[in-house]
């Protein structure tokens, strides 16, 4: 027999459900989500006018724009709160950098929020359905671990997306420092290969290379701008890699042999990491030799001789 208490939360739950859709649906109506004269207008302004500048600060929540609206000042209030709670600003903003991602500091840490809540009311969710009769401080204790959980595991998130790209900028840095080889022995300069490369080649680190010749373009020294890439990717053999250029540009050294030597210490590099790997791995690997190969050859071994012996017996 469904008791009152759980008649009232379903309701409860269903009516929030069809309010944020019935929200949702609103909020596409072409009336409402028109952006305003002011809205059309900053883009144009946005280098004059700290008006402007603000507007486009802005940001909706997505996918319910008119709740991200409603909700902002708030969402910015408990957003600061979370950051002065973790902490880690620098952390958050070299992870970014690293993981090749356009949010800001502060919009991911509205979606790390966002995660927060998501948590929090699936763990509610899932403690009211499983166990309808428990004090309210278990529910509150599982609702405020949900929540812990959501956060760390979008932190997480972030943390493997910067470690997965610094990988693969690892691996493309040989081969892009033998193309850029090849290009200084045809007779082409530094910023000209760059900007070969850029446009040549694909991949993580051919396109940190094109933001590096962008810069340039816009009349930053190109010492400045490799130093720093380097020292917003925090990657060794990145930043040994620039320093020797730089270096070399500062001396007049020839570049190409700089440029050979490097890729070749970063090969070397790779083959001593995937030793490393080899080496932490072998004992991973004994594994199911010990727990699933031996005993299934013992087994095959053993067995006959005992089933002869059962019908000797």
């Amino acid at each position: 027999m469904v008791r009152l208490n759980d008649l009232t939360g379903w309701g409860v739950l269903c009516g929030l459900a069809l309010g944020v859709g019935l929200w949702s649906l609103t909020s596409l109506i072409p009336r409402l989500g028109r952006p305003r004269l002011a809205t059309r207008v900053a883009p144009y302004l946005v280098d004059i006018s700290a008006g402007a500048r603000d507007i486009l600060s802005r940001r909706t929540v997505d996918p319910l724009p008119v709740l991200g609206a409603l909700f902002e000042p708030m969402f910015a209030r408990v957003r600061g709160l979370l950051g002065s709670v973790l902490g880690g600003t620098a952390i958050i903003e070299r992870r970014l950098r690293q993981s090749g991602s356009p949010l800001t500091v502060e919009e991911f840490r509205s979606r790390q929020l966002v995660w927060g809540i998501a948590g929090a009311g699936i763990g509610l969710t899932g403690a009211f359905l499983l166990a309808r009769a428990q004090p309210i401080q278990a529910t509150v204790a599982i609702g405020a671990v949900s929540a812990a959980a959501g956060l760390a595991l979008r932190d997480r998130t972030l943390l493997r997306a910067a470690t997965a790209r610094l990988a693969r900028i690892t691996s493309e840095l040989p081969t892009v420092l033998e193309f850029l080889t090849l290009s200084l022995s045809a007779g082409e300069g530094i910023l000209d290969g760059l900007r070969r490369v850029g446009r040549v080649s694909h991949g993580e680190f051919a396109g940190e290379l094109s933001r590096v010749v962008t810069e340039v373009n816009t009349g930053v020294p190109l010492a400045e701008a490799l130093n720093t890439l380097a020292a917003g990717m925090r990657l060794a053999a990145l930043s040994r890699c620039v320093e020797q250029i730089t270096g070399a540009l500062e001396r007049g050294t020839p570049l190409a042999e700089v440029l050979r030597a490097q890729a070749q210490d970063a090969r070397d590099d790779a083959k001593r990491e995937l030793l490393e790997v080899a080496g932490r791995k072998e004992v991973a690997m004994l594994v199911p030799l010990v727990f699933l190969i031996l005993p299934v050859t013992v087994v095959f071994a053993i067995y006959p001789g005992i089933f002869v012996l059962q019908l000797g017996i």
